[in-house]
């Protein structure tokens, strides 16, 4: 048995013999980021402190021999060989510590997919290093030159090997970027991205039922959190009720049935404000919650949308014994708006 401590929190880990770092770290409830966990795409990268551990066959493009040098090693491989082990994973409280932003980053648009009347998906791969982000994090995108500044949007997957960035952009009539999203950018054309930013991010530290409610296009940094949650194998119930005026507003229904199939935990709750369809809820989330959930006091709610959406969830979800410890939000606010990053807070992915 060896003890992996976590700097600079100083908090500690038991590594039961045979098992990697990330391993250990899962079972402990930290959502070290990986994607491969073979050694090949370099997500779960850090820097040992002290101690020493078994590398493993890890690839050179994840983990490069000066980076080995500077005590960087790929926890998904890694084995302690020491009594202890110190990574630097963290900050003082032991919450993830946040990626740098870089500015610029090369994308090509390499496909888009209408989701809805006004919403449109694009997926984007990176011309060069992919991208270190937390789910639940966002980047901006525009093209000054075309008139269309920079906005930000929630990214909508969870890291993937090969660093590929899932957006989804409402229309907005008066939204000069949105405009060029819809109108304007197509497939094959690069683009600059700059990112990642926000701290609606991922840590498993809290086991509780989690309940996501999300419209329109909020859903997006919800759909990063679902997905990195439920491919760790997080086991508590997670609920998400998303909210739609029509059955053409709805979105991705095929990829939460087979979450739904996949991952006995995961319910996926639609409803519908301006339309009645068997099988789902009708009425605006406020008004069908308690029903659903007359009790939320051991739940962490986590809420996207507009802010006006969001207050009107998290009064609601109040109601029903949230507490705000447990609440987590993401706003949007139109290009009209103040420029301002939405305020947001930890997730307990």
């Amino acid at each position: 048995m060896s003890r992996i401590r976590l700097h600079p929190s100083g908090r500690e880990v038991e590594c039961a013999s045979g098992d990697t770092v990330l391993g250990a770290l899962e079972k402990a409830g930290y959502a070290l980021p990986n994607n491969c966990r073979a050694g090949a795409c370099g997500e779960c990268k850090v820097k040992v402190v002290s101690g020493n551990f078994d590398q493993g066959m890890v690839l050179d493009m994840a983990l490069s021999q000066d980076e080995r040098t500077q005590g960087f090693g790929l926890m998904c491989m890694a084995k302690p060989l020491s009594e202890e082990l110190v990574i630097e994973w963290g900050t003082e409280d032991a919450k993830p510590k946040l990626f740098p932003p870089r500015e610029n980053q090369r994308f090509v648009v390499t496909d888009r997919i209408p989701r809805t009347p006004r919403i449109i998906e694009l997926r984007l791969r990176p011309v060069g290093p992919a991208m270190r982000f937390w789910p639940g994090q966002y980047i901006t995108l525009g093209n000054e030159r075309d008139g269309a500044p920079a906005r930000c949007y929630s990214i909508a997957n969870a890291p993937r090997p090969d660093g590929e960035i899932v957006l989804q952009v409402t229309r907005v009539d008066e939204g000069q970027t949105s405009l060029w999203v819809h109108d304007k950018l197509g497939i094959g054309e690069l683009v600059k991205l700059s990112g990642p930013y926000g701290t609606f991010i991922g840590d498993p530290a809290v086991e509780s039922p989690v309940l996501c409610l999300a419209a329109g296009s909020g859903l997006a940094p919800i759909l990063s959190l679902a997905e990195a949650a439920l491919r760790r194998g997080y086991r508590k119930p997670v609920d998400l009720v998303f909210s739609a005026r029509e059955r053409t507003d709805l979105y991705d229904g095929g990829l939460m049935k087979y979450w739904e199939t996949k991952h006995r935990n995961f319910t996926y709750r639609p409803t519908l404000t301006r339309e009645t369809c068997d099988g789902m809820l009708h009425g605006r989330i406020p008004e069908v919650l308690a029903k659903q959930f007359p009790d939320l006091s051991r739940h962490s709610v986590f809420v996207a949308g507009s802010p006006a959406f969001v207050a009107d969830c998290v009064a609601a979800a109040k109601a029903l014994g949230a507490t705000d410890e447990m609440i987590h939000t993401e706003g949007y606010f139109g290009q009209a708006q103040p420029q301002t990053a939405p305020q947001s807070h930890l997730t307990p992915y």
